[in-house]
């Protein structure tokens, strides 16, 4: 799960697993794979960021 702010500055938590693409509009929409929409503060760079590190936290390797 990754912590983003909506453009009305209330917080929101969206699993990034279910992001289907992001973009720059020129504010930064993330389109789910069911279709939903969301607008939000951060750069579609710094979603990316936290999406990628996100995915590497969940997929270490713990023997």
């Amino acid at each position: 799960m990754i912590a983003l702010t909506r453009l009305n500055g209330k917080s929101l938590v969206v699993n990034a697993e279910l992001i289907r693409y992001i973009e720059s509009t020129p504010d930064t929409m993330i389109t789910l794979i069911n279709g939903d929409h969301l607008l939000v503060r951060e750069s579609l760079e710094n979603v990316v960021e936290l999406a990628i590190e996100y995915c590497r936290r969940v997929r270490v390797f713990k023997p």
